[in-house]
């Protein structure tokens, strides 16, 4: 099986939320922790509190809608997609996609997959495609699975 979505998945789903929230709460916690050791802060202590408090709310929003969604891993296994998000497992047909939608200009650039017969993950599989050298075309994985979906949808069904 052939791996298609990025190996920068954990990247973007577990180590930067944890390095951006992380900074923050000790930002936050900045002038709360400068006295102890001989430090002073100039200025309000609340003006540490509320930017990077509205920073926290919305890069969970922003990281709810781009990041969390993602599934951790898809692999080519031919006619289907092996699809696998933590602890779970599912195999879907490539003529049960109807949609792949693909979102370049997004950082982490997104495929989104759209299920005829909705899967245990739902009715639309969201991973993060490879990076591309070349900044604003496609990815080769994508044209080629596109492809492949087609032809497995118009293929004729054999009958027992």
């Amino acid at each position: 099986m052939r791996r298609i979505s990025s190996s920068m998945t954990f990247f973007y789903k577990r180590v930067f939320p944890a390095i951006w929230f992380g900074f923050l709460l000790l930002f936050m916690a900045g002038p709360f922790i400068a006295p102890l050791f001989g430090g002073s802060v100039s200025g309000s202590p609340m003006a540490f509190l509320f930017v990077p408090a509205f920073m926290i709310v919305f890069g969970y929003f922003s990281m709810k809608k781009l990041v969390f969604d993602l599934v951790d891993e898809v692999l080519d296994d031919g006619d289907a997609l092996v699809i696998k998000n933590g602890h779970r497992e599912e195999r879907v047909a490539l003529s049960d996609i109807t949609n792949v939608g693909y979102s370049q200009y997004m950082n982490p650039p997104r495929i989104t997959l759209s299920l005829r017969i909705p899967s245990q993950f739902g009715d639309r599989v969201t991973f993060c495609a490879p990076v591309s050298l070349l900044p604003f075309s496609t990815t080769p994985i994508v044209d080629e699975l596109i492809k492949r979906i087609d032809a497995a949808r118009t293929a004729p069904k054999l009958r027992r």
